[in-house]
C-alpha cells in the first residue's frame, strides 16, 4: 500500500516528517541481492555499531542487502565485468527504509551522542547535516542506489585511498592526493559500474545510483529482514 503524503500530519501533538513523494512499504519490487550475485561479498555496517553513529540502525534486522529487481540486474552485469579482472564486490550498503534516514537525523540532533568521530574526524557532528553529507532523504530509500567497493578474488584488500562512509574530501572521487595505484582502483570501479548503466555523485566515490531507476519518486520503508 502506498501513502502519498502531501501534508505535514499532526498525530498525538508530534509532528511527522513531510514528504512530496510517495512512501512504500511493498517490497514486491526487490530482490535479495544473493538471488543474482552468488559471490559477493558483505560488510553491511548499518546492521552492525560501526558506523558514525555508533549503534546498530532502525529498520536493519538481518545482515541480507536488497534493490530493486532492475538495479540489481544492472549490478549483476558490473560484477561480471569485475570478476573477469580478477575482481569481486563487497556491499556495504544498498536499500535503506526510510525509518533508518529517520534514525540518522536523530543522531545528529541528538547533542549528547557523539557516535564513532573516525567517520567524521574534521567536522563537527553539527556539519554532517548542514554539508549534506547525511540528507534527511536518500537515494538508497527507492532502492536502486549500491554503496560498494572490490576486492581480489581471494578477498584480499584493494587500496581505494578512503574507506566507506568517511565524511571528508578523500572520499571524494576526484581527491587529487591519491597514489597511482588508489586512483586506478576507484577508476575500475567506477567504469565498470558506468558501463552497467550507474550513475557516480561527486562525494562518495563507493555510491552508485542506477541511471534509469524504476521507483524515481518512491521512497520506501520496510524493514531490512
Amino acid at each position: 500500500m502506498v501513502l502519498l503524503i502531501a501534508l505535514t500530519l499532526i498525530m498525538g501533538g508530534i509532528a511527522a516528517p513531510a514528504y512530496a513523494d510517495a512512501i512504500s512499504c511493498d517490497n514486491s519490487g526487490f530482490a535479495k541481492v544473493y538471488t543474482v550475485i552468488d559471490d559477493a561479498v558483505y560488510d553491511l555496517r548499518y546492521y552492525s555499531p560501526y558506523n558514525f553513529t555508533g549503534n546498530k540502525i532502525r529498520g536493519y534486522k538481518a545482515p541480507v542487502a536488497y534493490m530493486t529487481k532492475e538495479a540489481l540486474q544492472a549490478l549483476a552485469i558490473a560484477a561480471a565485468d569485475l570478476r573477469k579482472q580478477g575482481y569481486r564486490i563487497l556491499i556495504w550498503d544498498t536499500y535503506r527504509p526510510q525509518k533508518a534516514v529517520d534514525n540518522f537525523v536523530e543522531w545528529i540532533n541528538n547533542p549528547s551522542d557523539e557516535g564513532n568521530k573516525s567517520f567524521y574526524p574534521e567536522l563537527k557532528k553539527s556539519d554532517l547535516l548542514k554539508g549534506n553529507y547525511i540528507a534527511e532523504k536518500s537515494g538508497h530509500t527507492r532502492g536502486s542506489t549500491v554503496d560498494l567497493t572490490i576486492i581480489k578474488m581471494d578477498g584480499s584488500f584493494v587500496d581505494m585511498g578512503g574507506t566507506f562512509d568517511l565524511f571528508s574530501e578523500i572520499s571524494h572521487p576526484d581527491y587529487k592526493n591519491l597514489t597511482p595505484e588508489q586512483i586506478k582502483n576507484r577508476k575500475i570501479l567506477h567504469d565498470a559500474m558506468i558501463n552497467a548503466g550507474f550513475v557516480g555523485i561527486d562525494s562518495e566515490w563507493w555510491h552508485f545510483t542506477l541511471k534509469d531507476e524504476p521507483y524515481k519518486d518512491t521512497y520506501f520503508n520496510f524493514d531490512v529482514e
